[in-house]
């Protein structure tokens, strides 16, 4: 199951996303509530197509707070080694977490906005997990019973400033920094999503990968998170970038790609 969060004729709404056996297209059903809250929800008889006009998808969620796991591939820990931009090609032996502001996250095709002060923007591409149920001390076994669903992430970092940014607040929490979309996927296999980048609609072969290869689950990254903080629905859990990252600059358009998800576009602006 799809679920979006759009606006029509500049109103938030919330849809199941469907495609239409007929004519193959996809169509947002419009729901009653918000799927958060948990209470049950139903289609209010509403259907836009999605290319329509008046239509534009959001974010599908502003959460509470944002983690992120750092180096949480051994490709990406290497790479960032290779380029400088750590001293240790080997991932942390614990899970390393950093966080990102709810004002850092914008939806598809809102523009990024490379701020002034950074000379080097980084996309990062990731999955994203969107939590459904509070989880407080949870166990590895129990993690995936709190989890709604899945969606595309760009963790987007300042990395010449990330050298001097020792708590990374700054380099990752800057306004525009994590576009989140296109809708949450409930369905997913999460143990072996794929993802890729393209620039400029170019293919990045180095920036793909897999969660197969990620180095703590996402059970995991759910159980130790929510050992010292309360997740709360709507949280997002970034799992870490599986391998190479690059430059961004004005104009550049960053599509985030995972099997099963979609695409994530958004468009670079310099501020």
């Amino acid at each position: 199951m799809r679920i979006a969060r759009f606006s029509y004729k500049d109103t938030p709404r919330y849809a199941f996303v469907q495609t239409d056996k007929q004519d193959g297209k996809d169509y947002l059903v419009e729901l009653s509530g918000y799927p958060l809250t948990g209470q049950q929800v139903e289609p209010t008889g509403k259907r836009y197509p999605l290319d329509d006009e008046d239509v534009r998808l959001l974010a599908p969620v502003i959460p509470s707070k944002i983690y992120g796991a750092a180096k949480n591939y051994r490709a990406h820990a290497a790479y960032m080694a290779e380029h400088g931009q750590s001293p240790n090609p080997e991932p942390p032996e614990k899970l390393m977490l950093f966080m990102k502001p709810s004002t850092s996250v914008i939806g598809p095709d809102d523009p990024i906005v490379k701020p002034s002060y950074s000379k080097d923007m980084n996309y990062v591409p990731e999955v994203a997990v969107v939590i459904g149920r509070m989880a407080r001390k949870v166990s590895v076994n129990e993690a995936m019973d709190h989890v709604l669903g899945y969606t595309c992430v760009n963790d987007v970092t300042l990395r010449d400033l990330q050298k001097n940014d020792p708590m990374w607040t700054r380099c990752k929490g800057f306004d525009t920094a994590c576009p989140l979309g296109p809708w949450i996927e409930t369905d997913l296999d999460y143990r072996d999503a794929k993802i890729s980048f393209k620039l400029n609609g170019e293919e990045v072969p180095g920036a793909s990968g897999t969660t197969a290869n990620l180095i703590h689950s996402i059970p995991e990254q759910i159980a130790f998170i929510s050992s010292f903080a309360t997740l709360l629905p709507g949280d997002v859990i970034m799992t870490g970038t599986p391998n190479a990252t690059g430059s961004l600059k004005n104009r550049d358009e960053a599509t985030v790609q995972v099997e099963g998800i979609g695409y994530l576009r958004n468009v670079v602006i310099d501020e």
